[in-house]
C-alpha cells in the first residue's frame, strides 16, 4: 500500500527513450518471514529443513541460532559481514520446544510472470515504494530497461522463454551492475550466478538504450503466451470490457489511443499529462500507463493487413468510478487543442462504459454493416457463377421449340371479345341487335338505343 495520495498516481514509463528500472520482487533471503511454510524466521529451538532436491542461493544478513539444519544437495550461503550460525542445545528462552521449519521451494519463480517484478523511474522511487502501473507484457523487464536484484538479497529465477536470450539494457546483483555482456556472461558461471538464473534462455546485457523520442516498442510480445499464462484475470462488471494491448486480462476503464507525428516527443507528453491532470485531487486513484505499441490493422475490422505504431493510454480507476472515463475525455480535448504543438496528428479514446470520443460511431457502423454485406453479396453472386462454369450447378433451362406453339389465351369472353363473335340472341333487341355496336376509325363504340341521333338538335 502507498502511504501519500500523490503516490497513488501511478503512471507508465514503458517504452520511453529513458530505460525504466525494473526489480525482481521475490527472494530467497533467511530473514524474509514468507520463505518459511510456518510464515516465521526460524529461532533457536527449531530445525531447519531445506528441500533436499532443490537448488538454492539464501542470503544470510545476520546471526542465527537453530537446533538443526538439514542442507540441500546444492545450495550456498551468501553471508553478509557478521552473519552466519551456531547451534543451541536444549530450548531457546521465548521460542518454546520447537518445530521443524521448511524453507519454501523457489524453483518455480518465472522471469515472465508479471506479479513478480516492479516498475520506477529512479532506484530511489524503487526503495520509497513508488512503483509504476503498466499492462502485463510491459511488466516484466522489457529490452530498453535495467534490471534490478535488491543489493541485500538472494533468489532463484527461471528464465526459460521461447527464445535463446533475453536482452536487456542492464542487471544488478548484491549490488553490483553489469554493463556488458562479457562481463555478466562471467557472473553467471560463477556458482552464484548459476544457483541464481536457471532455464532455457540466459539474460543478455548491453542492449542499448532507446534513441527514439516516441518511444520504442517494450520487445515482449513474443512471449505473450508465456507470460498470460501466469495471470489469472478478474471478472468484471463493466458494460463493455475494454483489451489493451499487451494486457492479459480485459479492463474496466478507458483507453485514448493517440497518433502522432515525426515532432512528437513521449517523455515530454507523459510529464504534460503528470503536471495537468493526474496531480488533481479528482484523479488520485487513477492509473495511468502510457507506452508505445505496435497496433494491429485490420480492413473493416475484420482481415489484419498489418500493424502501425500508436501511443496507447491505459486508465483505471482504482476507486471503481467514473474517473477513467473523464480523464480519458480531458486527455483527448487537450490533445485536439494543443496537438499541433505536440505532434499529436489524432486522439480519441473507448471506455468501457460504451462512451467514445467518436460521436460518429454509430454512423460508421452502419456504413461498414452495409460494405459488408454487398460484399458478401458480391462473393455469393461469384460463388455462384463459378459453380456453374464448373458444371456443379445447372441453371432451368428454356425449350426454344415451345416459343413456336400457339400462344394459350384462356378462355374467351362473349361480352369483350370481337364483335363478330358476340352472339345473335333473337327478340332480344329486336332488330336493333346489330347497330348498337358501331365501329370507326376512332375505336368502337356503343350505341343506345334510347337516343336517336336524327331528333338531336342541337341548334333548337
Amino acid at each position: 500500500m502507498l502511504k501519500t495520495s500523490h503516490l497513488l498516481l501511478l503512471f507508465c514509463l514503458v517504452g520511453a527513450g529513458s530505460a525504466l528500472y525494473k526489480q525482481w520482487i521475490p527472494d530467497t533471503n533467511y530473514e524474509n518471514k514468507t520463505n518459511w511454510d510456518k510464515d516465521a524466521v526460524p529461532c533457536g529451538s527449531d530445525t531447519v529443513q531445506f528441500p533436499a532436491q532443490r537448488k538454492v542461493s539464501v542470503f544470510v544478513e545476520t546471526t542465527h541460532a537453530v537446533r538443526e539444519m538439514r542442507l540441500p544437495l546444492d545450495g550456498e550461503f551468501i553471508l553478509n559481514s557478521g552473519a552466519g550460525f551456531f547451534v543451541v542445545s536444549g530450548e531457546e528462552p521465548g521460542c518454546g520446544a520447537g518445530v521443524t521449519t521448511k524453507f519454501k521451494d523457489s524453483e518455480g519463480l518465472q522471469w515472465f510472470n508479471p506479479a513478480l517484478w516492479q516498475a520506477a523511474a529512479t532506484l530511489d522511487d524503487l526503495q520509497h515504494g513508488n512503483v509504476l502501473f503498466s499492462v502485463h507484457e510491459e511488466s516484466v523487464p522489457c529490452e530498453y530497461d535495467d534490471v534490478v536484484f535488491k543489493a541485500r538479497s538472494s533468489f532463484r529465477v527461471d528464465t526459460s522463454s521461447s527464445q535463446s536470450s533475453i536482452p536487456v539494457k542492464s542487471v544488478s546483483v548484491l549490488g553490483k551492475m553489469f554493463e556488458t555482456g562479457s562481463e555478466f556472461s562471467q557472473y553467471l558461471s560463477t556458482r552464484s550466478g548459476r544457483l541464481q538464473f536457471h532455464g532455457s534462455s540466459a539474460v543478455t546485457v548491453g542492449k542499448p538504450a532507446c534513441g527514439d523520442p516516441s518511444g520504442c516498442d517494450c520487445g515482449n510480445s513474443v512471449n505473450h503466451k508465456r507470460i498470460c499464462g501466469t495471470v489469472t484475470c478478474d471478472s468484471l462488471t463493466c458494460k463493455t470490457p475494454l483489451s489493451p494491448v499487451g494486457h492479459c486480462c480485459k479492463v474496466c476503464g478507458a483507453i485514448v489511443t493517440i497518433k502522432f507525428s515525426a515532432d512528437f516527443n513521449l517523455q515530454t507528453y507523459r510529464q504534460r499529462i503528470h503536471h495537468l491532470f493526474l496531480m488533481l485531487p479528482k484523479y488520485k486513484s487513477i492509473q495511468l500507463g502510457m507506452s508505445k505499441v505496435a497496433k494491429p490493422q485490420r480492413l473493416m475490422g475484420i482481415v489484419p493487413f498489418g500493424t502501425t505504431p500508436e501511443i496507447q493510454v491505459v486508465i483505471l480507476d482504482g476507486e471503481k468510478g467514473t474517473q477513467a472515463e473523464n480523464l480519458a475525455w480531458d486527455i483527448v480535448k487537450d490533445a485536439r487543442s494543443h496537438g499541433s504543438n505536440l505532434g499529436i496528428t489524432e486522439a480519441e479514446f473507448q471506455a468501457s462504459s460504451g462512451g467514445s470520443s467518436d460521436q460518429s460511431g454509430s454512423n460508421a457502423g452502419v456504413i461498414v454493416g452495409a460494405v459488408i454485406g454487398v460484399l458478401i453479396l458480391i462473393s455469393l453472386v461469384g460463388t455462384l457463377v463459378v459453380l456453374v462454369r464448373k458444371g456443379f450447378v445447372q441453371m432451368p433451362s428454356i425449350d426454344i421449340g415451345d416459343l413456336g406453339r400457339t400462344l394459350d389465351h384462356g378462355y374467351d369472353n362473349p361480352m369483350f371479345d370481337r364483335p363478330n363473335m358476340m352472339p345473335d340472341i333473337p327478340a332480344l333487341y329486336g332488330n336493333e341487335t346489330n347497330s348498337s355496336i358501331s365501329m370507326s376509325q376512332t375505336g368502337v363504340h356503343f350505341v343506345n338505343p334510347v337516343y336517336d341521333d336524327n331528333e338531336t338538335d342541337f341548334n333548337a
